[in-house]
């Protein structure tokens, strides 16, 4: 199984809407590529010191049986997905790609 980990850095002037974000933008990528086996939204709070801030502003994840389904799943929706990306915020996401271990 891999994660798809979308994280949205908390820059000056970063906004995200979390409400659209979770009923209409992931909803879309679930509808639009089947073979993401499950999808989570994380909103950040803090850093690691006491009243810092947290690096990412929000985090999104998707699940997947494999690199390969990842790609094949997403590849034809992807210029889709991406143009909502300025619908819920005006930050650059960075992507990572993981196997997850435990």
């Amino acid at each position: 199984m891999i994660k798809v980990s979308i994280l949205y850095p908390n820059t000056p002037g970063a906004t995200f809407d979390m409400a659209y974000y979770t009923s209409k933008h992931l909803t879309m990528v679930q509808k639009k590529v089947p073979a993401c086996k499950g999808v989570g939204a994380e909103r950040g709070l803090g850093g690691g010191e006491p009243g810092s801030k947290p690096t990412y502003i929000a985090m999104g994840h998707l699940l997947f049986d494999s690199v390969e389904s990842f790609q094949t799943g997403f590849g034809p929706h992807a210029a889709e997905i991406v143009a909502d990306v300025p619908n819920y915020t005006n930050t650059r996401p960075v992507i990572q790609v993981s196997e997850i271990a435990l």
